[in-house]
């Protein structure tokens, strides 16, 4: 089983940009699949990014080219890099992590993310 913890989250204006952390415990973080979601007001849960447990990634066509997802086994952490951030990018961002083989699936408990001038 594996914890997950998000940070980060937070107010900025259009243009701008914040990085999203989401810290792992409990479990090799090297085995798992791990991936950020986001949820707009009165819409479905969308995927954002993702990054395999060997470093592959991949990225919903929104937010291809500005934002980018990376993973620090060392820190048992991964990360999410948001540039040139639009107003369309407010929502709840949830991290993810699915256990290879398993595919046991486990979430965070979010962090809200807003753009507005």
């Amino acid at each position: 089983q594996v914890q997950l913890v998000e940070s980060g989250g937070g107010l900025v204006q259009p243009g701008g940009s914040l990085r999203l952390s989401c810290a792992a415990s409990g479990s090799p973080f090297s085995l798992y699949d791990m991936a950020w979601y986001r949820q707009a007001p009165g819409k479905q849960r969308e995927l954002a990014a993702r990054i395999t447990s060997v470093g592959s990634t991949h990225y919903a066509d929104s937010v291809k080219g500005r934002f980018t997802i990376s993973r620090d086994n060392a820190k048992n952490t991964v990360y999410l890099q948001m540039n040139s951030l639009k107003p369309e990018d407010t929502a709840v961002y949830s991290c993810n992590a699915v256990r290879v083989f398993t595919w046991a699936n486990y979430w965070g408990q979010g962090t809200q993310v807003t753009v507005s001038s």
